[in-house]
């Protein structure tokens, strides 16, 4: 929020001074040059660094530089004691999403006017941020934080294909801008938030059962829950309660669909005519199922019988009775 309103107020004194954030569109080249090379900059000293000065003691290192180079070496790297990951993922990736959002809108309207499209597709890229930033705690547990090294395939991808690929939709309105009508445009704008709410309110119950020990209800019930044991590298035992109640029941990543719909309702106002807005969908589909499949791998080496259990209480991996 705060860095939203500092960008409204440089954009003001832009304005004041015959200029525009907008320009970054028109320079739009130079500017994906610009962070791409960078990227790979940051991904080359992390990765020496890792291999040489690690961090901390979790870090991994292979014998083929390119494999490193990629994957990553370290968990957590820090540079002058700032972390890596929670900058390039969170603070730089999702927040320069949310800011092209808006440039590419200001762009339509300034060469178009009023145009439906392009100020839904903002609205519900930022709808969607807002909630990000707001359960950015959570996002801490995930897969990218507590898996994944920082590495090409995560710092590159967040600094680069973010800013590339997750803001299409709006940079393709900018050439192919669409009149909705209101009907269309309050349509799309109810079901995106409501695929956000449902996307919010799964990962708000699985934290909540967590924070209360399972001590609570789901849906009116109380929370069916499986109490799953694991042991840490150093032999300690911990315990991880999973979720069986609720949109956890439905399937094992049942917050992917509101997501997928999400994706997609954000890039419909582009019309149909053109594939290339929904490269953005097709590859978080990719994206997010394969992450359940990994997301499965790991939990059946973490948790064995518990999440043998599991799944066979919720079969299902993301779509109920398909998946």
């Amino acid at each position: 929020i705060i860095s939203l309103i500092i960008f409204g107020l440089l954009t003001i004194i832009l304005k004041l001074n015959n200029l525009s954030p907008t320009y970054i569109y028109d320079h739009w080249e130079e500017f994906l040059s610009t962070v791409n090379t960078f990227g790979f900059l940051l991904c080359f000293c992390v990765m020496i660094k890792g291999k040489y000065m690690p961090s901390t003691n979790d870090h991994r290192s292979s014998s083929n530089w390119l494999t490193d180079f990629y994957r990553g070496v370290e968990l957590y790297p820090r540079i002058f004691n700032i972390d890596i990951k929670l900058i390039t993922n969170c603070r730089y990736g999702m927040l320069t999403w949310a800011l092209l959002s808006i440039i590419f809108c200001m762009k339509t309207f300034e060469l178009y006017g009023y145009t439906d499209s392009a100020l839904v597709t903002c609205i519900l890229t930022l709808v969607y941020l807002t909630k990000f930033f707001w359960w950015e705690s959570g996002y801490m547990k995930t897969i990218d934080i507590i898996v994944d090294r920082a590495g090409f395939y995560l710092c590159w991808g967040c600094i680069v294909w973010v800013s590339g690929i997750y803001t299409l939709p709006s940079y393709f309105l900018v050439k192919h801008p669409q009149q909705l009508g209101f009907v269309l445009t309050s349509i799309i704008l109810l079901l995106g938030l409501l695929s956000i709410f449902v996307n919010y309110d799964c990962d708000r119950q699985k934290l909540d059962v967590r924070s209360k020990h399972g001590k609570c209800f789901i849906w009116g019930k109380p929370a069916q829950i499986i109490h799953a044991k694991y042991r840490l590298l150093n032999g300690t035992e911990c315990e991880s309660i999973l979720l069986v109640s609720g949109y956890w029941s439905l399937s094992r990543h049942f917050h992917y669909i509101p997501e997928l719909i999400l994706a997609f309702l954000w890039t419909c106002p582009c019309g149909f005519e053109y594939i290339l807005p929904y490269f953005y969908f097709i590859i978080l589909f990719v994206l997010l199922m394969h992450r359940a499949h990994r997301d499965d791998q790991k939990c059946t080496l973490k948790y064995g019988q518990a999440w043998k259990k599991y799944c066979h209480l919720v079969p299902w991996k993301v779509w109920p009775g398909i998946y």
